[in-house]
């Protein structure tokens, strides 16, 4: 019998990391979550949509990693995690860097992910990250995640972890699809970058999200406050 390729899933708890979990899942990979929290508005929200994807995937607590990189709200710089820069609402055709771009922040994710797979011995990690974000999100961008893998080759004594994308040139009504095709639970996400009871349908996530599932024929399974119609 082959045995299973370990990898690791970055789960956020959102609709990327949902269908990056499911694709993987549906590679046949031997399962690993981990959730980081930053000092993020929606922290709790977040976490309780992580252990609920984790519980759906039957990823038993063992191979569930909850880690903390709070000193990313004490840089602050960020509308996710400093309570005095204002959230703003969707600006879908901005090509500007927006609020809610947390300086650095996937560099901090995969380092964590990176030595947990050194650890476990992981093979892959997946990570949903999506470059129709990119014009907003710099370390969303094909030829970062290509220069991670470049030095996870040259700075890991492993030398042989590579990090998955496996959304990275989807829209978000192809992830839509995508996620549906594979059965994922969309309804047990979440996305909104500042609503925690229900979405608040107005910042960027809420937008894309929303804009995503109309596009793909669908209706978004999550509460929300408003729920605006986006094209």
């Amino acid at each position: 019998m082959t045995q299973q390729t370990r990898a690791i899933v970055l789960v956020s708890g959102g609709m990327d990391s949902c269908a990056a979990i499911a694709i993987a899942r549906e590679a046949g990979h031997d399962l690993y979550a981990l959730h980081i929290n930053y000092g993020q508005r929606t922290e709790a929200r977040e976490l309780i949509a992580f252990n609920a994807l984790a519980d759906f995937y039957e990823i038993p607590e063992h191979k569930r990693l909850v880690a903390s990189i709070a000193h990313l709200a004490a840089i602050g710089g960020s509308s996710l995690t400093d309570s005095n820069i204002p959230v703003t609402e969707a600006d879908l055709d901005s090509t500007e860097i927006p609020t809610s771009y947390v300086p650095f922040r996937n560099a901090h994710l995969l380092s964590i992910a990176v030595s947990w797979a050194e650890v476990i011995g992981a093979k892959k990690i997946y990570i949903g990250a999506v470059y129709e974000d990119s014009s907003g999100y710099p370390d969303c961008r094909p030829e970062y995640y290509a220069a991670f893998n470049q030095l996870i080759k040259v700075g890991t004594a492993a030398g042989n972890i590579q990090i998955e994308t496996p959304i990275l040139y989807l829209t978000k009504d192809q992830i839509v699809t995508r996620a549906l095709t594979l059965n994922a639970p969309l309804h047990l996400t979440w996305s909104c970058y500042q609503g925690s009871d229900k979405a608040c349908g107005l910042c960027d996530s809420c937008a894309l999200r929303l804009r995503g599932f109309a596009r793909a024929g669908q209706v978004d399974p999550i509460p929300y406050e408003v729920r605006p119609e986006y094209q």
